[in-house]
């Protein structure tokens, strides 16, 4: 895989070079509520710049359907990168159209351009490899050479990401080479014990994920809405919490063929609406009321947990422990990371909310050996998937 190392060792003053960046941030109107996939992005655009390249920046903003919506526009993104940057950042107003030509021929060395979302073309995402291909061809009219350093995006076979790899001369961006670099660690010879903490509504939606660590890891930490699913295959009632009632038996299952390895919470905080203004109470997991539900784990199961995670040698964490951005539902998930960050583990956020979570509860972003910018990546790269964006860079 040829490294962005490679790339600046051959030059690159004067060349256009194509970024394949995640600035799919979250937005509140106009308003960039958490920009560290900004952030993340920042070194490889400055080394090209700093070098000389002229930096044409490629992205996507939300799930729009194959046209542009104003909503989803990456103005905002253009924006708050150039402040970062303290350059300017010319935004394009379409895809690879005439103002996505013009932006680009007017960049001068060092400068750096946006493209606008890339999901506006509907080509971008289209299942019909010759429709990405010839999409791909735009981008690479656009720029000599490409650099692939979105890895929240590199499990999707997508023009900006998979195709156009094929067209131009591919390097890893850093953010890229430095993720895998550090998930390899997970899959190989992690230091033990090695303890995973998963969160999130749904076991349907990290099953394939379960499966694969179980044999793998030392101790599963459980929390999330999916614990409830859990929490009922033990025969617990759950009240009106999150369940998968078609994941019971599965559940079961993984119970039954990893005793003693699954850690379930012992104790859990329910309200009566899902609101911060709900009445809410501590509760022990089998006195879940009908009517209740569940919105985070509580202190006894904090305590538990936390006393596994600062024993580890290595930790991944995914998902939070419960409705964090609700105050009253925040403790779980605080202080579940916070054992991580007291820990003398090797400790991987697993981007997406979790990574949120950090800087939301004002947690040390470098309390954290690695905070990954690709939640879904990160897991696909766990369960032992193909990541096409990857494998298409090493050729």
């Amino acid at each position: 895989m040829r490294t962005l190392d490679d790339l600046l060792a051959e030059g690159v003053a004067g060349r256009r070079v194509l970024v394949r960046a995640d600035l799919n941030v979250p937005l509140d109107g106009p308003e960039i509520t958490d920009d560290g996939r900004v952030r993340a992005s920042l070194p490889t655009i400055s080394r090209l710049a700093d070098a000389g390249a002229r930096v044409v920046v490629a992205a996507h903003l939300g799930r729009p359907k194959g046209a542009p919506e104003a909503r989803y526009s990456l103005a905002p993104v253009a924006r708050r990168l150039g402040e970062l940057l303290d350059r300017p950042v010319a935004l394009a107003e379409d895809v690879t159209g005439p103002s996505a030509r013009e932006t680009v021929a007017g960049l001068a060395d060092g400068g750096v351009a946006l493209l606008e979302n890339v999901r506006f073309d509907a080509r971008e995402t289209s299942k019909d490899a010759e429709e990405r291909s010839a999409l791909a061809e735009e981008f690479a009219a656009l720029a000599d050479v490409f650099v692939s350093d979105g890895f929240g995006v590199v499990h999707r076979k997508q023009a900006s990401v998979y195709d156009v790899a094929s067209k131009l001369p591919a390097y890893a961006g850093g953010l890229v080479l430095a993720e895998v670099e550090v998930l390899r660690q997970l899959t190989g010879e992690p230091k033990r014990p090695y303890v995973v903490a998963l969160g999130g509504s749904k076991v349907s939606d990290k099953l394939a994920v379960i499966e694969s660590l179980l044999p793998r890891v030392d101790t599963l930490l459980v929390g999330g809405g999916m614990c409830f699913t859990f929490l009922a295959a033990e025969g617990l009632g759950v009240g009106d919490s999150l369940l998968e009632a078609e994941m019971i038996d599965t559940c079961k299952r993984l119970l039954a063929e990893h005793p003693g390895k699954i850690l379930l919470p012992a104790d859990v905080v329910i309200a009566d609406d899902f609101s911060a203004a709900a009445n809410t109470q501590t509760v022990l997991a089998a006195q879940i009321r009908e009517g209740w539900k569940g919105l985070d784990i509580g202190p006894i199961t904090v305590e538990r947990y936390g006393e596994v995670l600062r024993g580890a040698g290595t930790v991944f964490w995914n998902g939070p422990m419960g409705v964090f951005e609700l105050a009253p539902f925040a403790d779980g998930t605080r202080g579940v990371a916070q054992a991580i960050v007291d820990s003398d583990a090797f400790s991987v956020v697993g981007g997406g909310d979790s990574a949120a979570a950090v800087r939301l509860l004002g947690l040390p972003e470098d309390g954290f050996s690695h905070i990954s910018t690709g939640g879904g990546a990160s897991l696909e790269f766990l369960e032992g998937k193909d990541l096409p964006g990857v494998s298409v860079l090493e050729g």
